[in-house]
């Protein structure tokens, strides 16, 4: 290919090196330019253009592209046509994503000018979702190039999308002294929302005391109707081959394969099998929807893809995710995600300026201040994690909150307004989040089951639109916001919250009645004693 400057009367046929306007139009890059252009050029006064000519031995982009992406084998993926050079390739069913990586490599090595990207192996992927690119550089590539690519990828599959199949799971959770039954019951929500993914479900629930013999009796129980079972220590593992969950697998007739995984959070995983159906050792952090290595080994066995003790081991490059990003594809919009997250944001920061001296959010309900009653109750709904905003007295809160599993993030300028800690909570949150639920710290009416139904209605909806919880017609909270709106919270000022967002009519707003607790806060004393609350001087 020849690249580089030429008087216009010599132009026709070739391809325009950069996008020109000209003649009031605009011609592309890469457009091939023909008699008519070269007189547009002509009158515009242009004498030269800088250009590419395709020499004989050239294959043209998209041609180049096209062919490189044919020669790689993939399955339950779809490439689209080549457009600019560039072939996108995208998954054709919801799945686990795999990919060649030797192949991609020697591929990317033969020359510099063809480029194939792909997403990492083994993540999970939407239907539709890009996977793949392959992208020629230049206007073309030498044929010598491309058949050498085609060469080393014939008979090879370079990358698949393996469709999860549903499973019948079993469940095992132990159970010590002091471990609440709210506790057990948010596990099992959780684990049922981790398996709606591969379409699998729950088939049977024990709960046995922490002793390896209850233990080993309920693994053999749940096998023969089931074809994975899961178990849930209430103490977590502190010696891999004696500790109540490796020793029970192994009395129940099965072996432990591996104890301990190099994936954080996900360390304390325990791999075993029985019969040919693998039985699991969850990690104490599989108790909460956040991705964690326990996610990997389930999407790997649902896929049919199995995995190893070696598996295991390699897991560890990567295997630092106290989140797991969610970024945008180049050149393709992202699809709606298959099973939105929702994190909590809950706001306790403010100076309960209407209370005559008291800060309502210590205020008892049944003994139980009413900030740690909030977040217990956001904490046993369906969420993905909770961010919880102080401020005003932010000691007493904190010591309020001791024990709690949440984020704990100061907004040292909340004397400005609502708007500082609703920027201040958002900007904590996760970057795997969808949506982001807003609750308001004073609101006692409001429940866990009020919260799932918020949550429910917002994953119907494909994380797309805003959620309001509401009461005879009349908005109220909490209130859920989309991923589409966080950039739009930093523009809030002042005591401004996210009813400006909501109503400001850019985003489908879908109202669910909750009931009462949707309009009950408790600004004032009368309002607190109203609602059965007891001011702590």
């Amino acid at each position: 290919m020849k690249f580089g400057p030429v008087p216009v009367g010599q132009a026709e046929g070739t391809m325009l090196a950069h996008s020109i306007a000209v003649g009031g139009k605009r011609l592309r890059k890469a457009h091939v330019l023909t008699a008519e252009d070269v007189e547009t050029f002509r009158a515009a006064g242009i004498a030269e253009v800088i250009v590419a000519m395709l020499e004989a031995d050239d294959v043209e982009e998209n041609e180049a592209a096209t062919r490189i992406a044919a020669a790689l084998g993939f399955d339950g993926a779809v490439a689209k046509p080549a457009a600019t050079g560039r072939v996108n390739i995208f998954a054709g069913r919801e799945g686990l994503f795999t990919v060649d990586k030797a192949l991609i490599d020697a591929v990317n090595a033969v020359d510099p000018d063809a480029t194939v990207a792909t997403l990492a192996s083994h993540v999970h992927v939407a239907a539709d979702q890009m996977v793949a690119t392959v992208k020629i550089i230049p206007f073309a590539m030498r044929s010598e190039a491309v058949e050498a690519i085609v060469r080393l990828a014939a008979g090879r599959t370079a990358f698949a999308v393996h469709a999860f199949r549903p499973h019948r799971v079993g469940i095992v959770q132990t159970v010590l002294p002091g471990v609440k039954g709210s506790v057990l019951d948010k596990t099992t929500r959780v684990t049922e929302d981790r398996l709606l993914r591969s379409g699998s479900s729950i088939s049977g629930e024990l709960r046995t005391p922490h002793e390896t013999g209850a233990v080993a009796d309920a693994i053999d129980d749940l096998a023969g109707r089931s074809d994975m079972v899961l178990v849930f220590g209430a103490s977590a593992m502190s010696d891999p081959e004696d500790d109540v969950i490796p020793a029970a697998i192994r009395a129940s007739g099965g072996k432990v394969l591996r104890s301990g995984m190099p994936v954080d959070p996900g360390n304390l995983f325990v791999l075993g099998e029985r019969e040919g159906k693998p039985v699991l050792g969850a990690p104490g952090c599989a108790r909460s929807p956040r991705p964690n290595g326990f996610d990997w080994v389930l999407d790997r066995i649902f896929a049919g893809i199995g995995v190893t003790s070696g598996d295991i081991a390699a897991m560890g490059v990567g295997g630092l995710l106290m989140e797991i990003p969610s970024r945008p594809q180049p050149r393709e919009p992202m699809p709606a995600p298959p099973h939105p997250q929702v994190q909590a944001v809950l706001l306790a920061a403010g100076r309960s300026s209407r209370m005559g001296g008291s800060n309502k959010l210590l205020a008892l309900f049944d003994g139980e201040p009413l900030v740690r009653r909030t977040a217990a109750r956001v904490l046993a709904a369906r969420t993905a994690g909770t961010v919880l905003v102080t401020g005003y007295q932010r000691e007493l809160v904190e010591e309020a909150l001791q024990g709690l599993d949440l984020v704990l993030v100061h907004n040292p300028d909340f004397a400005e307004g609502l708007s500082t800690s609703l920027k201040a909570g958002i900007a904590a949150v996760p970057v795997s989040a969808d949506g982001v639920l807003v609750v308001l710290g004073d609101m006692p009416g409001v429940t866990s089951d009020d919260i799932d139904r918020l949550i429910g209605v917002f994953r119907a909806s494909g994380g797309a639109s805003i959620v309001r919880a509401a009461y005879d017609g009349k908005r109220g909270n909490p209130v859920i916001l989309p991923r589409s709106l966080f950039a739009a919270v930093a523009d809030l000022h002042g005591d401004t919250g996210a009813r400006h967002l909501v109503e400001a009519g850019d985003v489908d707003v879908i109202d669910v009645d909750i009931g009462p607790g949707a309009a009950v806060d408790v600004d004032t004393p009368e309002a607190l004693a109203n609602a059965g609350g007891v001011p702590r001087t």
